[in-house]
């Protein structure tokens, strides 16, 4: 088969995978191997302080206890930062950051690099003494992109604000992250859950002023708690059965989750599957893959899988 372009799955390793982790990493799986792509991993570390001793290597033996199989070696973002300061001079010179010591607490963001509707306050410069962060100037107008699951989007730049490129701890944040790595390793379709999709038009942007190819987005639904919360590490979200931090590996309870999550991603896998060998699931997975029953949906409730145990 020859090969057209590049999906990728790219987990933090602040925590082990839980199933909403699953559902991204088997979403942009399904979505790579129907379109002929290569499937990547790579490990999104930048964010030290955050990052735990071994976890990394543990996400990896889980993805493999899963039946996931990479193309090529995997890639660590904290051995990119040079790449991250490059990137960087490169916008310094062409005018497009500022430096701004809003707090997060100034702002009242949910976090440095989700200043949605960021007011421009430090624009001509820096308001107040202190730390730093470097933003990035948006471009004004609307931005509009066709996403594979969620169809057409229309982005008002000015709107969703300047965002920020480095940290105040000096630190690359993600938007600058994802989108140099993407650019290095030649994805083409970003397959990832729908609570990214409001930062698609940001990294959009930023991929033009850096010169860079736009790849093909597609936004999975976002799991979420019966409560309608996101399933997440942040709340504690239980690891997946079978993951890659010790124990044996209960071959059933895989093919399950597997399956489970088949049913999140709206697929309609037959009832045996369930009880089927891990490579048979994985076949049925690809002959059988309609991205279009996904076409629209934000989220998906872990209770529609029909056994929170499965995971």
């Amino acid at each position: 088969m020859t090969t057209r372009g590049t999906g990728r799955f790219a987990p933090s390793p602040t925590g082990p995978l839980h199933a909403g982790s699953l559902l991204a990493a088997m979403g942009s799986c399904l979505d790579a191997r129907a379109n002929g792509a290569r499937w990547i991993v790579r490990i999104e570390d930048i964010d030290t302080p955050r990052v735990i001793p071994g976890c990394a290597d543990g996400q990896l033996r889980t993805l493999e206890n899963y039946g996931f199989e990479w193309d090529g070696p995997v890639l660590h973002q904290s051995t990119r930062f040079e790449a991250y300061r490059a990137a960087l001079a490169q916008l310094e010179r062409q005018r497009r950051t500022f430096r701004c010591s809003c707090s997060r607490k100034d702002l009242a963001a949910p976090g440095d690099d989700e200043a949605a509707g960021y007011p421009g306050t430090c624009r001509a410069g820096p308001t107040k003494p202190g730390p730093t962060a470097v933003r990035f100037r948006a471009s004004d107008g609307h931005l509009k992109f066709e996403d594979l699951f969620q169809g057409e989007q229309d982005a008002d730049l000015r709107v969703l604000g300047d965002f920020v490129l480095e940290r105040r701890d000096g630190l690359p944040s993600y938007q600058l992250a994802v989108v140099v790595d993407d650019a290095f390793q030649g994805v083409t379709r970003v397959v990832r859950g729908a609570d990214l999709l409001a930062s698609t038009p940001w990294q959009i942007d930023l991929q033009g002023a850096l010169g860079l190819d736009r790849p093909i987005y597609g936004h999975l639904p976002l799991l979420t708690e019966r409560d309608g919360a996101k399933l997440s590490k942040s709340r504690h979200a239980l690891p997946l059965a079978a993951d890659g931090f010790g124990g044996p590996v209960d071959r059933i309870a895989v093919s399950r989750a597997l399956t489970s999550t088949l049913t999140l991603l709206s697929q309609r896998p037959p009832p045996d599957l369930a009880s089927a060998p891990i490579k048979d699931v994985w076949k049925w997975a690809l002959a059988n893959w309609h991205p279009q029953a996904l076409a629209g949906r934000k989220t998906a409730s872990l209770s529609a899988s029909g056994d929170k145990s499965s995971f």
